[in-house]
């Protein structure tokens, strides 16, 4: 696969590009991304579905500064698809052939059911685990829908219901009951799905999710993978129908979106009622991505390797220079913590979350050494963007902000206090990976000590003397029920 892969996905309201930048075989960050708003469905639904000229010259010029951004980052493969708005037009040729033969690039248009499938693919890889759980992707045509079960993709589904082909067919002329008829009408195709999740993909859902996390407290601002309450989640829905444009601009609904949203939101008020759901997922991935990745994977299933997390490898892969070390690191705290976490009464599920960190918390080191607590924390809470929850992302961040320094300060659990566990596991956390790092202050080329638990002692045998770690380990804010003895064998 080439090192830089650019993707352009032709929507019925946005054109979207993105440059991806693979660090390693399955890791890669993006490199830049542009998005115009041009609408190329436009005036189709009143005109038998076609193409009209000037949204067809919006997405011309428009594909031609992608095209030159492109260029520019030198990106080896360029892929380009177009859904709803291209797919139902009866001119989509003339569109088509005029963008190969003026600019040089292939427009793949493809079905709903694939448009749905690679919705999926980005959510199914890119976002934490979810259980049988129904990925909706909303945009100006049409909305796809697939049935997601952990890394499966086991129904996929598309609907001629769209934002735009709403606004355009019914809001614009405030015929409300006949757009609640039409969703009904069309949302038949859901019928025998049980399902209690949600994972929104597309831009509406984007939009109301994005007004909810700036209007309130909560404390990481990262769309991916952010948990609305449903509750005040559909109530946010309900205001937004009846609001008119300057309050919809007040509840946070940004200007581009104003006049779509309503349409957006009543259709996710009648999947709602049609379904029983409990939980919601914001998606920030969504066909873009399941584009690239099935092109990454397609070796491979279009799943990524057991136990394998793109965002840690991509960290890893630009930050950590000594990996070695960042492993050993991990090996000591994993070891630590499975002598210790009954004791400590540490959750079982933290291992996880405090191996990753241990692998992570020198990474800041290749952006300021002397700041790199500071720089590992604000790289992983910004960084560790996919197959993480909120609540992940921010333990894994503290815990490298705090590695080999003082317990997690009172300011950032008050900040933080709805992501982080309780406080005594937390400072049980912190200090069993800065004494894991303290432990191999020598890096030794291989773990030289042996490392064994009785009641509250904690017991390290070595042939060397750790002469480093045992000042290291005397400057820890200490646990006041552990106790670290070092033993030099003869």
């Amino acid at each position: 696969m080439a090192q830089r892969v650019a993707v352009i996905d032709i929507g019925s309201n946005s054109v979207r590009m993105i440059i991806y930048e693979k660090t390693s075989r399955f890791a890669f960050h993006i490199l830049h991304e542009a998005k115009s708003r041009v609408r190329i469905s436009e005036n189709t639904y009143q005109n038998s579905g076609n193409l009209q000229d000037i949204p067809m010259q919006r997405a011309f010029d428009a594909l031609e500064n992608f095209l030159s951004i492109i260029k520019s980052f030198k990106a080896r493969k360029t892929l380009c698809i177009a859904t709803s708005a291209l797919r139902d037009a009866p001119n989509q040729k003339d569109f088509v052939n005029r963008i190969k033969h003026s600019l040089g690039l292939n427009i793949k248009i493809i079905d709903g059911q694939r448009e749905a499938y690679l919705g999926a693919v980005a959510c199914a890889n890119l976002l934490p685990e979810q259980k049988n759980a129904l990925s909706i992707d909303i945009g100006g045509g049409s909305t796809e829908f697939s049935l997601i079960d952990k890394q499966d993709i086991k129904l996929n589904i598309s609907l001629d219901l769209g934002t735009v082909r709403l606004k355009e067919l019914y809001f614009d002329t405030n015929d409300i009951d006949g757009a609640k008829e039409y969703i009904d009408s069309q949302l038949i195709e859901l019928d025998n799905i049980n399902v209690s999740s949600i994972i929104g993909i597309g831009g509406s859902f984007r939009a109301i999710s994005n007004a909810m996390l700036n209007s309130n407290s909560y404390p990481l601002k990262k769309l991916h993978a952010f948990e609305p309450d449903y509750n005040l989640f559909v109530e946010f829905l309900k205001k937004i129908l009846i609001s008119n444009e300057d309050e919809l601009k007040k509840l946070g609904i940004k200007a581009n979106r104003v006049d779509v949203i309503k349409p957006g939101a009543m259709i996710l008020l009648r999947v709602f009622k049609k379904l029983n759901i409990k939980t919601l997922i914001s998606s920030g991935v969504g066909v873009r991505e399941g584009i690239f990745l099935s092109d990454l994977l397609r070796t491979s299933k279009n799943k990524f390797p057991a136990n394998y997390n793109t965002s840690v490898r991509h960290i890893l892969d630009l930050h950590i220079d000594n990996k070695s070390y960042s492993n050993q690191i991990s090996s000591v705290a994993k070891k630590l913590f499975d002598l210790t976490c009954e004791y400590l009464k540490i959750d079982k599920q933290y291992r996880y979350e405090l191996a990753i960190a241990a692998k992570l918390c020198l990474s800041g080191n290749s952006l300021h050494y002397y700041s790199h607590n500071k720089h590992s924390y604000n790289l992983i809470k910004d960084a560790l963007e996919f197959g993480f929850t909120h609540k992940q992302i921010i333990l894994i961040a503290t815990l490298a902000k705090y590695a080999k320094r003082k317990l997690p300060s009172s300011s950032h659990i008050d900040k933080f206090r709805d992501l982080l566990p309780e406080i005594q596991q937390l400072n049980a956390l912190s200090y069993l990976l800065s004494l894991s790092v303290a432990l191999l202050s020598h890096q030794p080329r291989n773990i030289d000590f042996t490392i064994s638990f009785e009641e509250n002692v904690l017991n390290i045998k070595s042939k060397n003397s750790l002469y480093l770690a045992k000042e290291n380990i005397s400057k820890l804010e200490n646990l006041n029920n552990l106790t670290v003895k070092i033993l030099t064998e003869n």
